[in-house]
Order: structure tokens, then C-alpha cells, then sequence
């Protein structure tokens, strides 16, 4: 087994056996106990369903990612502008930095029916706003943190080098901040899809996934319920992976990724 192959099992193998394990353990306690349908299905009866309706999920899950991943840009893009005006005027960004806290302080459901009474009830782009919501504030603090701490080392070089403040915010301070901003960007990958289905919850189209797992559990079909719970989970995982595999990428440079492997 060559060292790449070993690492992957070192790193992916633990994970895997305790998903397993508690799947297992899921179908086990259901069957044993004979809990009801309506508490909990058997992962069993969940897959089945997710095969059965997989056209319709599918579809539902695709115009709901939609949604979040526009939630997402917009939220991420406008944090990141803000942040790079509170580094560069500190007394702005003091200023405002408490109306930002105290908009993240309001519960995401008391947004979600301004924004469908703003946009329209069927308008995707009001769940795009709660999603935006729900990924401004964790990305402009780790934004905000990577530029500010930056070595100061590094920016007595930069204004030995008679540098202006853009120059070393896209030499210095930029560069530095990615770790930060990647982090907030995980963060907010699976926020966005939260924030999408909490929206659909209070009215959208049917061809929706929040409102699929919604109308499902109305009518007492708590298995196709959890096949859409299920679905929404794997496009947060595989969001949060893409964030991931986008980080690897841009700050390969980054020590604190290499990762110590002993051979």
C-alpha cells in the first residue's frame, strides 16, 4: 500500500466505520423497540423511498441548492467588501461592527417572512436574501480577522518599501486573510443551504425541497420527509466539500495545512 493510500484510509476510515455503525445501530434500535413510523423510519425504508421518488427529489434538491448557492454569493460577496472597508477605515468599522452583530443576534425565522413579503412568496431570490443573511456575518468575521491580524513585521516591510495602503492590502493583508476567509466560507456553505429550506418553509413552490419535506410530513409521509432531510444534508456536505477543495487549492502555501504525516 503506497504512503498516499495509507494516509486516505488514515484520514477517511474512521469516519466511514462510525457512519456505518450508526446506521446500523439506527436500523437495530427502530426494529428492536418498534418505533413508529412517524417518530423515526428505518434508514431502510428511507432509502427505498429516496429511490422511488429520486426524479422528484432530485429536481426539488437542485432548485433549492440554487437558491442557497445564490444566498451564498451574494452574502459572501458583499461580507468580503465590507470587511475590506472596516480594515481599511478602523473607526468605520467600529462604528457599525454592533448593528452587524445585532442583526446576526435575529433568529433567521423572524427574516424569513420580510423577505418572501419583500420579494414575493415565490420569488427565489427572498430565500437567496435569507441565505445571504445567514452567510454575511460568519464570513465578514474571519474576513475581518485575517486582515487585521496580519505579522507586523510584514507591514513595517511594506511601508519600508514606501507602499500605500492598497498595495499592502493586495500584497500583505489579502494574502494573509484567505486561511480566515476560507474558514467563514465553510461556515457559510452550510448556513446557505439552512437558510434556503428555512425560507420555503414559509411558502414557495412546490417543485421546492423545503416545501417537499414540509408537505410531506403534513400528510404523514415521514419517510419521503427524511429522504428530503437526507438530500439536504448531501448537498451541504458536498457544498462544504467543493469550499474545501477550493481552499486546498488557493493556500497550498499556508503551513498550517501541511499536515504532519510520520511515515
Amino acid at each position: 500500500m503506497t504512503v498516499a493510500i495509507r494516509r486516505r484510509v488514515v484520514d477517511w476510515g474512521p469516519p466511514l466505520v462510525v457512519f456505518a455503525l450508526g446506521i446500523l445501530s439506527w436500523q437495530l434500535l427502530v426494529v428492536a423497540f418498534n418505533v413508529q413510523e412517524f417518530l423515526l423510519p428505518k434508514p431502510t425504508e428511507i432509502a427505498r423511498t429516496f429511490w422511488d421518488e429520486r426524479s422528484s427529489l432530485w429536481h426539488a434538491g437542485i432548485y433549492t441548492f440554487k437558491e442557497a448557492l445564490g444566498g451564498f454569493a451574494i452574502g459572501s460577496s458583499l461580507a468580503i467588501l465590507v470587511s475590506l472597508v472596516f480594515a481599511a477605515f478602523r473607526p468605520f468599522g467600529t462604528a457599525f461592527m454592533p448593528f452587524a452583530v445585532a442583526a446576526n443576534a435575529v433568529p433567521i425565522i423572524a427574516f424569513a417572512p420580510i423577505m418572501n413579503n419583500w420579494f414575493g412568496l415565490l420569488n427565489p431570490f427572498s430565500k437567496m436574501a435569507i441565505a445571504a443573511v445567514l452567510c454575511f456575518f460568519p464570513v465578514l468575521i474571519n474576513m475581518l480577522r485575517g486582515l487585521t491580524s496580519v505579522d507586523p513585521r510584514a507591514i513595517e516591510l511594506m511601508r519600508s518599501y514606501a507602499a500605500g495602503q492598497t498595495s499592502t492590502f493586495r500584497r500583505v493583508r489579502i494574502p494573509a486573510s484567505l486561511p480566515h476567509l476560507f474558514a467563514g466560507l465553510k461556515i457559510a456553505s452550510v448556513l446557505s443551504m439552512i437558510g434556503a429550506i428555512v425560507g420555503e418553509y414559509f411558502g414557495g413552490p412546490t417543485t421546492a425541497l423545503g416545501v417537499t419535506i414540509l408537505n410531506a410530513s403534513a400528510y404523514t409521509n415521514f419517510s419521503l420527509a427524511w429522504a428530503g432531510i437526507v438530500l439536504a444534508s448531501a448537498f451541504g456536505i458536498l457544498f462544504y466539500g467543493a469550499v474545501a477543495l477550493a481552499e486546498r487549492l488557493t493556500t497550498s502555501w499556508d503551513p498550517s495545512r501541511r499536515a504532519f504525516h510520520p511515515e
